[in-house]
């Protein structure tokens, strides 16, 4: 298991040594470099352990992905999820919601960490609505499956399944929520909020319909296109939304962009590794529930990330609520094999004939 992480071990070794050159630059002594590395390091702990749903829901995607494009995720993604998500998207939001350049937004950064901090959290509203509407649409899909056979929570999941015929029902539920969760906001803020949440419907229904426009046909290549590029997108974008809450929530501890990037991008490294892992091993397969319980851990933070555009919750809670859904998943996952063995093993014979 821990061949897995080794690079992400190198990984950490690295980002370490660079937050501990950071801190010394920034503060000229021993005990302030002891505390940017501190606070790095925390932000890398806490962005692992509240990662593992994603790398659940990455694997349950990876594994039907074409090979050539899973490698790609696995390599271009972590680019993209590291640098893009942690760095660049940050300073997007800055340069968008203060009108400025990229280069301007990059130096107000560096020179100006309070009021980076302050336009960011400023943002936050429009964030929730979007990563919240596509999250939801993500858990919602799975569970109003029309072809999900296993079930987990019966008394929930099966009842969910016999909507599963209901055209759209996944797209009318998250704009119910929407309209139901702008009500409780400042009448300044609802546009903002709803807007943005219908750009996340539009972000889900662009990536899950771009491997159909690729590769329409029930052709191989056009299997290979749906599971290729469509997957892909669709990764990347899922990356984005479980990463907004971590990224706003890391201004609690710094505000410093780069300290921000360099903890959150272990937490990325960790979440590639933990993919791959749970691919190569089978893990999904044998533990069945286990990607339920991810979903399910999907479907709160959607909720969360909605009801923050109202309400403050602590990043904690969000993730005890995924870790909780997951780890009852994983036990459930292991009492339900110990249940389907037992019968074989009280029938088993010895080599002789006679009853074991």
């Amino acid at each position: 298991m821990l061949g897995h992480f080794k690079g992400s071990f190198l990984f950490t070794a690295l980002c370490m040594a660079a937050a501990a050159w950071l801190g010394w630059t920034m503060t000229g002594s021993l005990l302030g470099t002891l505390g940017i590395v501190w606070i790095f390091a925390v932000l890398g702990v806490l962005e692992t352990s509240l990662s593992f749903d994603n790398a659940v829901v990455n694997a349950t995607v990876l594994k039907d992905m074409d090979p050539v494009w899973r490698r790609r995720f696995l390599t271009w993604g972590i680019l993209i999820a590291v640098f893009g998500m942690r760095i660049v998207f940050p300073l997007a939001i800055v340069a968008v919601a203060a009108s400025l350049d990229p280069w301007s937004a990059l130096r107000l950064a560096v020179a100006e960490p309070a009021e980076y901090q302050r336009i960011i959290e400023g943002a936050h509203i429009g964030i929730s609505g979007f990563g919240g509407a596509f999250l939801a649409m993500v858990g919602l899909t799975f569970f109003l499956g029309e072809d999900k056979e296993t079930h987990w929570i019966g008394f929930v999941e099966k009842p969910l399944g016999r909507l599963a015929g209901v055209a759209s029902l996944p797209l009318a539920i998250v704009l119910v929520a929407l309209v139901g969760i702008s009500r409780l906001l400042p009448p300044e803020e609802v546009s903002t909020f709803l807007l943005a949440g219908v750009w996340g419907l539009v972000a889900y229904v662009a990536v899950d319909s771009v491997g159909d426009l690729i590769g329409g046909g029930d052709d191989e290549a056009a299997k290979v296109a749906r599971a290729g590029v469509g997957g892909f997108l669709y990764l990347e974008l899922l990356d984005a939304s479980f990463s907004f809450d971590g990224v706003i929530g890391a201004f609690a501890l710094s505000n410093n962009l780069f300290i921000i990037a360099l903890g959150l991008g272990i937490g990325a490294m960790f979440v590639r590794s933990m993919t791959v892992m749970l691919v190569e091993k089978g893990t999904l397969a044998e533990y069945r529930f286990l990607e339920h319980g991810a979903f399910y851990a999907i479907v709160a933070l959607a909720a969360i990330m909605l009801l923050s555009a109202r309400y403050h919750i602590p990043e904690t809670v969000t993730g005890l609520i995924g870790a909780g859904f997951i780890g009852i998943a994983f036990l459930s996952s292991v009492w339900s094999k110990e249940e389907e063995e037992t019968p074989v093993l009280a029938g088993a014979v010895s080599p002789s004939g006679e009853a074991l």
